[in-house]
């Protein structure tokens, strides 16, 4: 009898075990995300990776849209979902050799949500198709060549919160024909996918203007020597130079231009790969009467900016150094809120994140009220709220893009 009512008390206590356990039990999840889910235990961090180029000619432009991850960052409290967030930077250069090598390490971390990135359209050509390949959701605060987001062409997981140079092309082409009335134009890219696709726009635009493209041109990266390509456009007699490339090529065409026989007084117009201090610190006083095309400041939201510019200057001690900054900011807060929509929260605190459908969170951005205006990603990857304005640089030593007062100026549209 005794032995009975051990064998029944046994048999209870290990049944009431087993149910414990039971209850006890971390709740469990199944990823059936064809790409796979991000798993972030309890106390571990969201990371999410930087793409940007950090070095060489272009570096201030990436490090400008750093500081605008940064601060973002910031605002979310330096967390998400309880969990703390990491960024991890990666140094993408501006070309496609960076922009792979930053992909690959940045794909075989299985950790990486996703990443803001690249700076350069150069470097996005074999980074976007890399970390698409892993579903790892990719958002460009400054790529803004074309073929990018073309239907045929562009990576499924890409989206840019940068402009696309259908817009900046055509922008620039009719402030030239338009607003200072020239019927002759010469164009100058580096072989970059930017540089030469936004070259073209402008060319094609200018056109069907009315206008006469009389040379198409090219340099190298790495050039030094400008004068026989500028002399060979000085034969064809443009009245303007449309040159959308980067430092430190764009400021060197500047200087020798005024070198050129008959290209003294011949108008000069770059993009917003030149649109930083790099440039007037190579150009020097070369630099005072070029027109730079860039976003449009004055369009951006002015209470979010004016509270973005008092942060900056309070973290980095000086103001934003290149155009992209804001751009970076959005992107930043479009990721984090897909992060938000797409994440599996579980009930210990452990959240995954399936990347297709993060992908398919981002592509869902409808009216997020950004710093830039109002973004709406559409079926390509397009989630940028364009507004291009015209600047001119009326001082070699001063860079100010926060006083509408001081070099660069805004002057068109008016």
């Amino acid at each position: 009898m005794k032995r009975r009512r051990l064998f029944v008390t046994v048999l209870l206590f290990v049944l009431a075990s087993i149910v414990l356990a039971a209850c006890q039990k971390k709740p469990q999840y199944t990823c059936t995300d064809p790409k796979g889910c991000v798993e972030i235990k309890p106390g571990e961090p969201i990371r999410v990776g930087a793409a940007l180029v950090f070095s060489g000619g272009a570096a201030s432009y990436g490090i400008d849209s750093k500081r605008g991850i940064e601060i973002a960052i910031d605002d979310l409290g330096g967390e998400l979902l309880g969990h703390p967030i990491e960024l991890v930077a990666e140094d993408s250069q501006c070309n496609p050799e960076g922009g792979q090598a930053a992909a690959q390490k940045l794909a075989a971390d299985k950790t990486i949500v996703g990443v803001i990135g690249t700076t350069c359209s150069s470097a996005a050509k074999n980074a976007a198709p890399i970390l698409s390949e892993a579903g790892i959701v990719m958002i460009s605060p400054s790529n803004t060549a074309p073929y990018l987001t073309d239907p045929a062409t562009r990576s499924p997981f890409y989206f840019r919160t940068a402009h696309n140079d259908k817009v900046q092309g055509k922008v620039a082409a009719e402030f030239a024909y338009n607003e200072l009335g020239v019927r002759k134009a010469a164009t100058i890219h580096d072989g970059s996918v930017y540089a030469e696709q936004l070259a073209n726009v402008f060319a094609e635009v200018f056109k069907q203007l009315g206008g006469e493209v009389v040379a198409q041109e090219a340099v190298n990266v790495g050039d030094t020597d400008m004068r026989p390509v500028l002399t060979t456009i000085a034969a064809k007699g443009p009245e303007i130079i449309y040159f959308p490339i980067f430092n430190p090529e764009g400021p060197l065409i500047a200087a020798q231009s005024k070198e050129v026989e008959g290209l003294q007084d011949v108008k000069l117009m770059g993009a917003d790969g030149l649109f930083s201090k790099e440039f007037i610190e190579v150009a020097g006083e070369a630099a005072v009467g070029v027109y730079l095309s860039s976003p449009d400041f004055s369009a951006f939201n002015p209470e979010r900016y004016d509270a973005f510019l008092k942060k900056h200057e309070e973290k980095y001690g000086e103001k934003p150094i290149s155009a992209f900054h804001a751009h970076a900011y959005d992107a930043m807060m479009i990721l984090a809120e897909a992060i938000k929509k797409a994440a599996v929260v579980l009930e210990d605190g452990t959240i995954y994140i399936p990347r297709t459908a993060l992908r398919d969170a981002v592509a869902e951005t409808k009216d997020f009220q950004g710093i830039t205006g109002n973004l709406t990603c559409d079926e390509n990857g397009d989630c940028a709220d364009p507004h291009i304005a015209v600047y001119q640089i009326t001082s070699a030593t001063e860079w100010d893009t926060t006083d509408p007062e001081k070099s660069p100026v805004k002057i068109w549209p008016k």
